[in-house]
């Protein structure tokens, strides 16, 4: 079973997402802030993080899990508001692998991650 770790400052996104995605057969953890998810991540290091643009220290976050042993192989989407370049770019350069609009729904995390959960 794959790990997916939300990290969102938004109970309700976290909880939403916690929902949808763990019915699709992820385990799904959550961290509030980019402090407590690189602590996270530093215990058992999820294959997929979903990591909110707008979250304070978002962009070194990305860079922590990509500096720690492994890091390197968690797929990380960068959730943003609007795709702008200027912020897409800046996630990349910190180490996204790719991106996903906010709000997202069951409909795009379903097309995202269906066939994902399993794989190893």
């Amino acid at each position: 079973m794959q790990r997916l770790m939300i990290v969102d400052g938004s109970d309700v996104v976290r909880k939403v997402g916690k929902k949808i995605l763990s019915e699709l057969g992820f385990l799904v953890s959550e961290a509030a802030s980019a402090r407590d998810a690189i602590l996270r991540c530093e215990t058992e290091l999820p294959n997929i993080a979903i990591i909110d643009a707008g979250l304070d220290g978002a962009l070194d976050l990305i860079a922590n899990i990509r500096a720690l042993p492994e890091g390197k192989s968690v797929r990380i989407y960068y959730c943003v508001v609007e795709a702008d370049l200027k912020t897409m770019m800046a996630g990349k350069r910190a180490g996204a692998s790719d991106f996903l609009l906010k709000p997202f729904d069951r409909k795009i995390l379903t097309t995202i991650f269906t066939n994902k959960a399993i794989a190893a």
